[in-house]
């Protein structure tokens, strides 16, 4: 006998192996005549192993048996997964039957690439995303990170559907979208546009939304990050990843430290926070064979921008997008906080001289008209010197020429989308400020 189930808590199972223990992240079987797999997670001392129950199997009891497969958590890889939808496991979700046959190759995800050294390619490439607001703030700068960051409501989703129909559209790439613990409408809706764009043909989805187990939630980034790698290093492609939502993966992780009674660090959540978020997002980088550029929402709980999580995965990001409430509610879409935004990119060696110094000026602008709204309140517009009026004014024209018409919202509210490019991003602010 390997090994016997000792305990069962909810999605934690503590199984004990008095010789030929399984190794951290393989996969044992219970003999209940199903054999319900249990992910090995770590080891506690005495040999007791603690156990994720991956597929929500509860036809385990104590005293129950257990035995090795001497294997991880694979998934299919390569081109028969392209347009198809996968959750955390494998599984196809789209009903389209399995993915099988002699040419399917397999890959541990749990597995980590060979080491690589640091890669930054020759030139430093930017692609147009259509939306002003992001290739003016935050340029999309191709093997880099950007977060979109805000609270519930405020148009994370839809701007990430936006990225998705734009860039995924232009480019030769492959594209893929992890959907990590969000609501099962906004999958199904993606699917959808995807579809009817003609666009699943180079998209890849993985999704374990919220109505799935924390087990499940934790690992569906993890899985569509092996994914890409294989691609990237394989077939050398150029990977553009959307992972929606980077907070709901740590929610998960923390929902299952909880169940093991693990001690939470200081911001409550749990002890391992820190690596666990370290660890995927080092995955997402490119090396010589070729690229993954990535775009990530963070959830904003309670709308608190200064909350532990959110500020560690952001640290992890080379441009932040922050979208607010307050925003929002004047009805400016999308809701960007222009004044919170910020990026490493935007610099003249990478977006070049002009760009750059219209940036320094918009920035300027922008904050001056946040100092000037408190006195307007007090004493009024006409009271404002000449130059503070015409600075003023320029700045409110800049914010609405930041709005713009979304094309995956058109279907809802009839408005056609907008599509800039750089260039004439750059001409329409000219026009404002100079």
């Amino acid at each position: 006998m390997a090994g016997v189930i000792i305990t069962v808590k909810d999605f934690v199972v503590r199984a004990r192996f008095d010789d030929d223990p399984p190794s951290l992240n393989e996969l044992i079987a219970v003999q209940n005549n199903f054999d319900t797999q249990l992910l090995v997670d770590h080891y506690e001392q005495g040999g007791i192993a603690y156990c994720l129950n991956v597929r929500s199997d509860h036809r385990i009891t104590k005293g129950m048996e257990v035995k090795r497969t001497h294997r991880g958590i694979e998934i299919p890889i390569g081109e028969p997964t392209i347009g198809r939808i996968l959750n955390a496991l494998g599984d196809p979700l789209d009903g389209l039957g399995a993915i099988e046959g002699p040419d399917i190759k397999r890959k541990d995800i749990l597995k980590l690439p060979p080491r690589t050294a640091d890669f930054s390619g020759s030139k430093t490439e930017i692609l147009e995303t259509g939306i002003k607001v992001i290739d003016f703030f935050t340029p999309f700068v191709k093997g880099r990170k950007i977060g979109i960051t805000g609270g519930a409501g405020v148009g994370k989703t839809v701007l990430t559907m936006e990225l998705i129909n734009n860039i995924a559209r232009s480019e030769s790439g492959l594209s893929f979208f992890s959907g990590i613990g969000e609501r099962i409408r906004e999958g199904h809706e993606l699917y959808v546009t995807l579809k009817e764009n003609d666009l699943l043909k180079n998209t890849c989805l993985f999704l374990a939304q919220m109505n799935e187990n924390p087990v499940q939630r934790s690992l569906v980034g993890i899985s569509a990050t092996a994914a890409a790698e294989y691609f990237r290093d394989e077939q050398h492609k150029d990977i553009l990843f959307f992972a929606d939502n980077m907070y709901r993966y740590v929610q998960a992780r923390n929902e299952l430290a909880t169940i093991m009674d693990e001690v939470p660090n200081e911001g409550g959540y749990e002890p391992t926070i820190f690596s666990d978020v370290k660890v995927l997002q080092d995955r997402l980088s490119s090396n010589e064979n070729g690229s993954i550029t990535s775009v990530q929402t963070i959830y904003v709980p309670a709308d608190d921008i200064s909350d532990p999580a959110v500020q560690f995965i952001q640290h992890e990001m080379d441009s932040i997008i922050v979208l607010s409430r307050k925003v929002a509610e004047q009805g400016i879409r999308p809701a960007v906080d222009l004044n919170m935004t910020t990026s490493s990119m935007l610099t003249p060696e990478i977006v070049g001289e002009r760009h750059y110094l219209l940036s320094v000026q918009v920035q300027a602008l922008l904050q001056k008209y946040e100092s000037l709204r408190g006195i307007i309140a007090i004493i009024g517009e006409n009271e404002l010197s000449p130059a503070d009026r015409a600075d003023y004014a320029k700045a409110k024209k800049l914010i609405t020429n930041f709005t713009q018409n979304m094309n995956v919202m058109t279907k809802h509210n009839g408005i056609p989308g907008d599509f800039f490019t750089r260039e004439e991003t750059l001409k329409s602010i000219e026009e404002i400020i100079v």
